[in-house]
C-alpha cells in the first residue's frame, strides 16, 4: 500500500496553471487489472486505487501519511521556465526587429 505524493502536471489542453497548485496523495495499484472477456472492460478489486486526496501543501500530505502510517514517496515538482508576456499587437509593432511576413 505504497502512496505517491506529487503535484499533477498541467494538461496539454490548458495554458494556465489551474489544478497544478495542490498536492495529491494516491495509492499505487497492488493488484493487476483484469480484462472482462466479453466486453473488454478492465476492473480491479483493489479499492485503494480509487482513492485520491488533495492537500494544500507537501507538508500536510506527508504529515497525513505519517499520521496514518502510510508508506509514501514524494515526487518533487519540476521547475517550469517563466513565460514571457506578449500581446497580439507585438506581432505588428513598428519597431519590430525581424521583418513581418505572412
Amino acid at each position: 500500500m505504497l502512496a505517491r505524493i506529487y503535484i499533477p502536471a498541467k494538461t496539454a489542453m490548458q495554458s494556465g496553471q489551474a489544478k497544478t497548485k495542490r498536492w495529491v496523495l494516491e495509492f499505487a495499484p497492488e493488484i493487476a487489472r483484469d480484462i472482462d472477456p466479453l466486453m473488454g472492460w478492465t476492473s480491479s478489486s483493489d479499492m485503494n486505487s480509487q482513492v485520491r486526496m488533495y492537500f494544500e501543501s507537501k507538508e500536510r500530505a506527508v504529515g497525513f501519511a505519517n499520521k496514518h502510517k502510510i508508506p509514501h514517496e514524494v515526487e518533487e515538482a519540476a521547475e517550469t521556465a517563466p513565460r514571457e508576456g506578449k500581446s497580439y499587437t507585438d506581432n505588428f509593432r513598428f519597431t519590430r526587429v525581424e521583418p513581418w511576413t505572412h
